[in-house]
């Protein structure tokens, strides 16, 4: 109705200024081409207002920021990944004890003066295969070795005890299935021959203040092998011995401190090739026993610096 009123309103000025005398009528430029009126807005097109309107509706639901998690949940969830990373942890300790490697430590002279009180080691589970008693507990229900290897003479062997396979123990082997072994006035016989030997330098020793100097040897067996003993007693009761003949399946092992070993010279007796539980093979690190664990001040003098990362020979 406006448009029409506008147009009609239009008309009658027209008319009535045709009706006036021409001389009247102030004189104004006359286009030739028709006057067109603007054009009104599209009505299809939104203003900028519209345009975000519809914008922000139309964004997908995952560009929406998600509600803040409570702090509760948040608190769950990282114990749940603390909780995960300790289990992964366990478990890839248990694999590396169990399969790869074991430590140790040493609680007894035995094997002085190649091992002493207080030295940690590293324990090869895999050199001679895999037995029950290579998993903790012993809880692996089978006999005998898998992927089995034999030791070799001279290998310092960590095994169970055979009356209580509870107790590991740690010597060197001297016997292999079929060898006869004896001990003749302190010198050791493996089938029937001396097994030689050369007087080094004393190894010395320390008790309640007192320096004790005792007899040391380089003994060689018959593959080579060279490692040092001890020799506290010229007549101790493990000094002379009857033959030990090592039956199938077993080995006979002897501790480096010759007058202070329990061996098989004594209770531990022949050792089953299943009760081997590794060899031996590396010192990572050895303390005098002089500080207690609480009393850090003095660990940097109770510790072994030249024994660390020692091969065992």
């Amino acid at each position: 109705m406006d448009k029409e009123h506008s147009e009609m309103s239009d008309t009658a000025e027209g008319e009535h200024a045709h009706d006036e005398p021409a001389h009247d009528v102030a004189a104004e430029p006359i286009s030739s081409e028709p006057v067109m009126p603007e054009p009104a807005a599209d009505p299809l097109t939104p203003s900028p207002a519209i345009e975000s309107a519809i914008a922000e509706k139309a964004k997908p639901a995952s560009a929406v920021a998600a509600p803040p998690k409570p702090k509760k949940e948040e608190e769950g969830e990282s114990w749940v990944e603390t909780v995960k990373t300790v289990v992964y942890a366990l478990l890839i300790a248990l694999v590396i004890r169990t399969f790869l490697f074991q430590p140790f430590n040493i609680p007894s002279a035995s094997m002085e003066g190649t091992l002493l009180i207080g030295d940690y080691l590293f324990v090869e589970k895999y050199a001679y295969g895999y037995s029950r008693y290579s998993f903790p507990f012993g809880l692996m229900p089978f006999s005998g070795r898998v992927f089995g290897s034999d030791p070799t003479r001279g290998d310092v062997v960590v095994f169970k005890y055979p009356r209580d396979t509870s107790t590991d123990f740690i010597k060197r082997v001297i016997g292999l299935p079929g060898d006869r072994i004896q001990m003749i006035n302190d010198r050791l016989y493996i089938n029937d021959k001396v097994v030689p030997r050369v007087r080094v330098q004393d190894y010395t020793e320390v008790v309640d203040g007192i320096v004790y100097h005792v007899p040391q040897y380089r003994e060689t067996l018959p593959n080579g092998k060279s490692y040092l003993t001890l020799d506290r007693y010229t007549d101790g009761p493990a000094d002379n011995t009857d033959v030990f003949v090592v039956p199938a399946g077993h080995y006979f092992m002897m501790g480096d401190n010759r007058d202070n070993s329990d061996d098989s010279r004594g209770s531990v007796g022949y050792v089953p090739a299943q009760n081997l539980v590794g060899k031996a093979e590396l010192l990572f690190f050895s303390t005098d026993g002089s500080a207690h664990i609480w009393e850090f001040w003095k660990w940097p003098w109770a510790i072994r610096y030249g024994r660390i990362f020692n091969v065992i020979d």
